[in-house]
């Protein structure tokens, strides 16, 4: 445990420094060729070329995988620390938006497959795992979020109750709308559309439109069937 300990106080060391210095190298004078080549001592895998603009946050870089051709904006924060067993997984061409925020906790797995575009100001938050297929499109102000805290007991404040971690899929080709917000334990059918503003609580089946609180399906894509 002591060694466990020492080792990782040396990789935060090491990631602090490096994200220090080339963290906040402005974009138009090489800071993203800087980065790409200097982020390869700390990340646990980076592809090339990968395009990080100035101003993002990484914790937790050896637990973080990053493809090719991966775009991540300003005000971006990924957070995998927390557990050795902990992963963040961006595949090819993933596009990560402004200030959006992915975090993990114990035992977390968050896998977001290629071409997949995040919008501005999403949140993506553990501990259950999260596995978002190729080819979504998850809007701003978006809400994933694998964990649900238990309130059983009124005697006891609820953020001592512990919290439940199903986890969460979102299948390929699926559209989020804007402001929507998906709950643990859920899956959302391939080729998808959620409407704006909704909370999904349940699952989802395949090439569904659903909308509203919660989420209801209202048509499928393919047999073009409206729902009661």
């Amino acid at each position: 445990m002591p060694n466990e300990q020492h080792s990782s106080k040396l990789k935060r060391s090491q990631e602090l420094l490096v994200t220090t210095v080339l963290g906040d190298v402005p974009t138009l004078f090489l800071g993203s060729k800087l980065r790409n080549w200097g982020y390869r001592s700390i990340f646990f895998q980076i592809g090339n070329p990968v395009y990080i603009q100035n101003g993002v946050e990484f914790i937790g870089t050896s637990c973080i995988e990053i493809g090719n051709g991966v775009y991540i904006f300003k005000g971006v924060r990924m957070d995998a620390r927390g557990h050795k067993n902990n992963k963040i997984h961006l595949g090819n061409r993933v596009a990560i938006e402004r200030n959006v925020d992915i975090g993990c906790l114990e035992d977390t797995y968050i896998h977001i497959d290629e071409d997949t575009f995040i919008a501005p100001n999403v949140c993506i938050e553990g501990p259950g795992d999260i596995k978002i297929g190729k080819h979504c499109m998850i809007a701003a102000h978006s809400g994933i979020y694998a964990n649900n805290h238990n309130f059983a007991d009124p005697m006891e404040p609820i953020k001592y109750q512990g919290v439940t971690r199903k986890g969460i899929v979102i299948e390929d080709d699926c559209w989020l709308g804007h402001g929507v917000t998906v709950l643990d334990g859920v899956t959302i059918g391939k080729g998808s559309v959620i409407g704006a503003g909704s909370v999904v609580n349940r699952d989802i089946p395949a090439f569904s439109i659903a909308v509203g609180i919660p989420a209801r399906v209202i048509k499928n894509r393919i047999t073009k069937d409206i729902a009661n």
